[in-house]
């Protein structure tokens, strides 16, 4: 094979990691160990999948971009431990992924899918013990914005009711090639054990937080006012009043506990 590297895709948002000192930090993140099973999501050109190979007992790379299958194939197909496919990740179903094993998983997402292949995670959540994913700085940011912050919206409620969220490191544009215009940041996702009654219904749960912030700069009371004519919509003054919540808050300034409790009130008037 002609030692030959494809360009990166704008069209898959392909920023590739040549950094040896973060690659080293993100495989030192996953932790892994000769008896893991570990799944990476756009393998690229293998910069994460030779150090992930040496210490994971098999390794199992997911990437979309036809092109670069001969390269991962030529670098990597000598050793029993890998496995390629070449398919779009948000149409594995991860539950026919090694089933019986627990699994690792690491990715360095583009923005325009970011959120997408985590709420189609989100239902296999169990299979994982460790996510460690790397995202622009901005999402991140988003991720973990507190109560109250107006970074705060869909995506940050939905992961930190599912998951422990421990944000470790940031990495400069010129860590990769070609070089973005922006920061990324690296995350360590973990299931968490307490997620009570969201667990009977994640889509459901979506659903409720989706209209929640419908319009971020109206109150909560606002946005389930205009959801009032779609399918299994409820009484948004009873709601929240059974809810204990002020109508005139913000979807932003809920707690996990309060969405929690909004959840137990939506089973049952809803679902």
């Amino acid at each position: 094979m002609k030692d030959q590297q494809p360009y990166a895709k704008k069209s898959f948002g392909q920023n590739f990691l040549v950094d040896r000192n973060f690659i080293s930090k993100i495989v030192d993140a996953i932790e892994p160990v000769s008896s893991d099973i570990v799944i990476e999501i756009g393998p690229g050109r293998g910069a994460l999948t030779e150090p992930l190979l040496e210490r994971c007992g098999r390794l199992v790379a997911i990437e979309l971009d036809r092109e670069l299958i001969p390269i991962l194939h030529d670098k990597f197909d000598e050793s029993d431990r890998f496995e390629l496919t070449n398919e779009d990740v948000l149409k594995i179903d991860f539950s026919d992924v090694h089933p019986g094993f627990q699994l690792k998983l690491v990715a360095n997402l583009p923005y325009y899918i970011s959120t997408a292949v985590l709420l189609h995670l989100l239902p296999y959540r169990d299979r994982f013990a460790t996510m460690v994913l790397m995202f622009q700085r901005e999402v991140v940011d988003r991720m973990t914005a507190e109560p109250g912050r107006s970074e705060r919206g869909f995506l940050t409620v939905v992961v930190e009711a599912f998951f422990e969220v421990e944000r470790l490191f940031n990495v400069p544009p010129n860590s990769f090639l070609p070089v973005p215009k922006v920061w990324s940041s690296v995350v360590r996702l973990r299931p968490r054990s307490d997620v009570g009654p969201l667990a009977s219904n994640e889509a459901e749960f979506e659903k409720l937080v989706g209209i929640a912030f419908r319009q971020k700069r109206k109150t909560i009371l606002n946005n389930f006012k205009g959801a009032a004519n779609e399918p299994g919509a409820v009484d948004p003054v009873q709601f929240l009043s059974a809810s204990s919540i002020d109508p005139k808050r913000r979807a932003e300034t809920l707690t996990i506990d309060e969405w929690k409790r909004l959840f137990t009130n939506w089973v049952a008037n809803v679902v």
